[in-house]
């Protein structure tokens, strides 16, 4: 698999849209990434997980899987080795984040608005 590869799968996926941060192609749903290609030059893919799926994703497949180092992997964003990771693999890491993202989003709308800004500007 490769960088094209890799954009293919991720703007596959409903509503998939490629964005860029910093310089380098991110992959977006409802306006929040799921992936990246930051990190294409030293032959990876990023995808973010929950630390849960991540440690799995690590420990079934640590040829394929590394956490990005730092405080980015210590919050879910995983290395995909493009050079030894398999389309099937690859399209169900990718689909995985997609799926993370999307329920995110959707709890995200729901929560209820509070704070102290939003009770002050309800009462003008």
């Amino acid at each position: 698999m490769n960088a094209n590869d890799f954009r293919r799968i991720a703007l596959g996926l409903e509503g998939a849209e490629e964005g860029s941060h910093m310089g380098k192609a991110d992959f977006r749903v409802g306006g929040r990434i799921f992936a990246t290609l930051a990190s294409v030059d030293q032959g990876y893919g990023n995808i973010k997980l929950t630390l849960g799926q991540q440690k799995a994703f690590v420990e079934e497949l640590p040829e394929v899987f590394v956490p990005i180092p730092g405080g980015w992997g210590r919050m879910g964003m995983t290395h995909v080795r493009l050079a030894v990771v398999t389309e099937d693999v690859l399209t169900g890491a990718l689909r995985t984040a997609w799926k993370i993202r999307v329920e995110r989003n959707a709890k995200a709308r729901r929560k209820p608005r509070t704070g102290t800004a939003w009770k002050r500007n309800a009462a003008r």
